[in-house]
C-alpha cells in the first residue's frame, strides 16, 4: 500500500495541551493522574452543590420558557378576549406537558438509561450499539438525525431566549424598543467571543442567580395566583382534553406553542454526566417544576382578571417599579440558558468526532482537571453566525417562536424510539412490552411534531434545513471513511506477515524507538512501508501505536493502555479514550511506561502516515465523495488532534482513491 508521496511542510508550532507550551519530557516521565483518568464530579462534590450547578446549567433552557410559552399559545387561539375555557385549557395542556414529557419520559425513565453516568442522545446510541453488538444503519441514521436536530436548537435557543428578554425594555419605555434588537446582538456577540477564555471563573454564578430566577417565577405565580384561586383547576387534565376538542381549527397550532414550555428538558439527559441522575431530580421536584407551574398559573390568573395583558403576560405580571429588575434578571437567565446550550454543543460535536460522524476539530480545554470545559472555534463560530442570522432575518421572539419547536420536537421523538430500541436489545423488556410503555409517550411527541410541522413555512424550515446540512455532513463523511478504510485494507499487510518479513531482512536497525500511529492494529502502517522504502531502516523498538475510541464515555485506568509483544524489534502499543475524551496521547504515555514499555524521551520519534483521499465516484457517490474530501482537507493536523510531541513528529502522505 505505497502511493505517491505528499512532501509535507513543517508545521506551525502550535501549543501542545490546553494552549501551554509544556514539555513533552515532563509528561512522559510522569506517573499516570486523575488529569488523565476521569473522575465522576459527582463524588467529588456533595449533593448541595451539585443540584445548585444543575439549577443553573441543566434547567437554564426550560426555565426561560415561560418568557413567551404561555403568550404564544394565547396567541394561537386567536381570541380577542380569552376566557376560562381558553386560559384553564392551556394552563392543563402546559402543566401535564411538563409531567408526562419532562417528568415520566426524562426524570422517571431516561435518566436511568446511563452509559458510565454519561447522557444525551449520543451516548444511548452507544448503549443500543453495545446492546446489539453490530452495527445498524438505520439506528445509525437515528443517532445522525438526533444529533444534527440538536445543532437546529442550539442556534435558536440563544436568539429567542436573549431576545424575549431584552424586548422587556420596550415595556419599560417604549422609546427603548428600536434598541432592543441591538442590545441583544452585543449580548450575544459578547457570550460568543468570551467562549474562547471559558466559562468556568463564573460559572459559579449560574447557580445562584437561576435560584433567584426562579424563586422569582414562583413568588409572582403564587401572587396572582392568589387573586385567582380557580386557575387551579388547570390540574384537571379535562381542561386541556375539552380545550382541543372545542377548537379543532386551531388545536394544532397551539399545541406547536404549549410544547414551548419543554424545550431544554433534552439537557436533563445530556447533562447526566456532569451532575448525576439525584442532584437533576432533586433540582426539578424541589425547585424548577414547581416554579414553572405556579409561574403559568399566576400568569393565566392574572390575564384571566385583566385580559389586556395577555399581549405579554409574563412582563405583566410585575409591578412597574420592579419591572427593570425582571428584564435584567430574565436577561440573566437567558444568557445563562445560552450558555449552557453553547457548552452542549460543544460536548455533542467531541462525541461527534469521536466516534467517526464529524471530522477532527480543533478541541481546546479551558479549565484545568473540567473535562467538560472545552472550546471549539469552528462550532463557536459557525453557531455565531446562524444566530446573528436568526435575530436580524426574524427580529422578534414571537417570529422565531414558529421557527422554534421543530427541532426540538425531532431531537426529543428520534430520543424516543432509541431508548425504546435499548430496552429490546438490552433484554431489559420483550418488544410487546416495551411498545406499550413508550406507545403514550411517543404518541404525544408526534402530536408536537405534527403541530410543529405546520410552521415550516412561518420560520420552521430553519432548523429543517440546519439539520439536513449538518446530517449531510455526517453522513458524507461517516461514508467517506468507511470507504477510505476499506480502500486500505485491501492494500494492506497484515502485521503477522510483515513481522516474519522483516527477521531475515536486510534492512538497518537504528537505536531509538519509533512509534508508528495507525488506526488499523492489525495491519503495518503505512508510514512505517514508507520509511523502509526510503530510508532502509527500523529502530531498534518500533511500536505500531493506535489509538482506539471507545463506546464509553470515559476509559477506566485499566482500559487506558496495552502493551503486545509482537516479535523481534516490533510491539504493538493500544491507548484508549472514551467519546467523551480528547485524546492525548503524550499524556497517556505514562500509563504505558507503567504497562512496561521502556523507551528514551530524548531518542523517540512519532511517525504519521497522512492519507488524502481522492475522489473517483460517479453522480451522487462523485457529490459524496468530494464532500469527504474537502471535509478531510479542514480535518485539524493529527498532531495537535492527538497532542503528539510537536517537535518530535515526522509525517508521510499518500494518495488514496476511493
Amino acid at each position: 500500500m505505497i502511493h505517491d508521496p505528499i512532501p509535507r511542510g513543517d508545521q506551525p508550532a502550535l501549543p501542545l495541551f490546553d494552549d501551554e507550551a509544556l514539555d513533552i519530557a515532563d509528561y512522559l516521565r510522569a506517573e499516570p493522574d486523575a488529569d488523565d483518568i476521569h473522575v465522576d464530579e459527582t463524588r467529588r462534590q456533595g449533593i448541595a452543590a451539585l443540584t445548585l450547578g444543575a439549577v443553573g446549567v441543566v434547567y437554564g433552557d426550560i426555565g426561560t420558557s415561560p418568557i413567551y410559552a404561555f403568550r404564544e399559545a394565547l396567541r394561537a387561539t386567536g381570541t380577542a378576549v380569552p376566557g376560562p375555557p381558553e386560559v384553564l385549557g392551556i394552563l392543563s395542556l402546559l402543566i401535564w406537558t411538563l409531567i408526562l414529557i419532562v417528568t415520566v419520559k426524562y426524570v422517571f425513565v431516561l435518566l436511568r438509561a446511563d452509559n458510565r453516568g454519561e447522557g444525551g442522545i449520543l451516548a444511548l446510541y452507544t448503549l443500543v450499539r453495545l446492546a446489539a453488538g453490530k452495527r445498524s444503519v438505520p439506528v445509525l441514521l437515528l443517532a445522525l438525525g438526533g444529533a444534527a436536530l440538536f445543532a437546529g436548537d442550539a442556534a435558536i435557543t440563544p436568539a429567542i431566549s436573549v431576545l424575549s428578554a431584552v424586548e422587556g425594555l420596550g415595556l419599560i419605555l417604549p422609546s427603548l424598543t428600536p434598541v432592543v434588537l441591538p442590545v441583544t446582538l452585543v449580548i450575544l456577540v459578547t457570550l460568543f467571543m468570551v467562549q474562547r477564555r471559558g466559562t468556568a471563573s463564573v460559572a459559579a454564578l449560574f447557580g445562584p442567580i437561576c435560584i433567584v430566577w426562579f424563586g422569582a417565577l414562583a413568588g409572582l405565580g403564587l401572587w396572582h395566583v392568589a387573586d385567582q384561586p380557580m386557575v387551579l383547576a388547570a390540574f384537571d387534565p379535562l381542561w386541556g382534553g375539552q380545550f382541543l376538542l372545542d377548537h379543532p381549527g386551531v388545536a394544532f397550532v397551539v399545541l406547536g406553542a404549549v410544547f414551548l414550555a419543554v424545550t431544554g428538558g433534552e439537557a436533563l439527559y445530556a447533562d447526566l454526566g456532569h451532575f448525576g441522575r439525584r442532584p437533576i431530580m432533586l433540582a426539578w421536584f424541589g425547585l424548577v417544576l414547581p416554579a414553572l407551574v405556579l409561574n403559568y398559573l399566576g400568569q393565566g390568573a392574572m390575564v384571566l382578571a385583566r385580559p389586556e395583558t395577555a399581549a405579554d403576560s409574563f412582563f405583566a405580571m410585575t409591578p412597574e417599579a420592579g419591572l427593570p429588575f425582571l428584564v435584567a434578571l430574565a436577561t440573566a437567565a437567558t444568557v445563562i440558558a445560552s450558555q449552557a446550550v453553547i457548552t452542549g454543543a460543544f460536548s455533542m460535536a467531541r462525541g461527534a468526532v469521536q466516534l467517526g460522524f464529524l471530522p477532527r476539530l480543533r478541541i481546546r480545554h479551558t479549565a484545568e482537571g473540567q473535562s467538560g470545559q472545552i472550546y471549539i472555534g469552528a462550532v463557536n463560530w459557525l453557531l455565531l453566525g446562524g444566530v446573528l442570522w436568526l435575530v436580524l432575518s426574524f427580529g422578534s421572539s414571537s417570529a422565531l417562536a414558529s421557527a422554534y419547536g421543530i427541532a426540538v420536537t425531532g431531537t426529543m421523538v428520534l430520543t424516543t424510539l432509541l431508548g425504546a430500541l435499548y430496552l429490546v436489545r438490552s433484554g431489559r423488556m420483550r418488544a410487546p412490552v416495551a411498545a406499550l410503555v413508550v406507545a403514550p409517550v411517543l404518541g404525544v411527541e408526534l402530536v408536537f411534531l405534527a403541530s410543529n410541522a405546520l410552521k415550516i413555512g412561518d420560520g420552521g424550515y430553519v432548523p429543517v434545513i440546519v439539520a439536513a446540512v449538518i446530517g449531510f455532513v455526517m453522513w458524507a463523511w461517516w461514508r467517506g471513511t468507511q470507504a477510505m478504510r476499506a480502500r486500505v485494507l485491501k492494500l494492506a499487510i497484515p502485521v503477522t506477515v510483515f513481522v516474519r518479513m522483516m527477521r531475515d531482512s536486510s534492512v538497518s536497525v537504528i537505536p531509538g524507538t519509533a512509534f508508528f500511529l495507525t488506526g488499523d492494529p492489525g495491519i503495518v502502517p503505512s508510514a512505517l512501508l514508507h520509511n523502509i522504502k526510503h530510508n532502509r531502516v527500523l529502530h531498534e523498538q518500533t511500536v505500531l501505536l493506535t489509538v482506539e475510541t471507545l463506546r464509553m464515555p470515559y476509559a477506566t485506568a485499566e482500559e487506558r493502555v496495552t502493551v503486545e509483544p509482537l516479535g523481534g524489534c516490533f510491539l504493538r502499543l493500544t491507548l484508549r479514550f472514551g467519546f467523551m475524551e480528547t485524546p492525548n496521547v503524550s499524556r497517556a504515555m505514562s500509563h504505558a511506561r507503567r504497562a512496561g514499555l521502556k523507551f528514551d524521551v530524548m531518542a523517540s520519534t512519532f511517525f504519521l502516515g497522512r492519507r488524502r483521499a481522492v475522489a473517483t465516484g460517479q453522480g451522487w457517490e462523485l457529490l459524496m465523495d468530494r464532500v469527504y474530501v474537502a471535509l478531510s482537507r479542514m480535518a485539524a493536523d493529527p498532531t495537535d488532534f492527538y497532542h503528539l510531541p510537536r517537535d518530535r513528529v515526522v509525517e508521510l502522505g499518500e494518495r488514496v482513491a476511493i
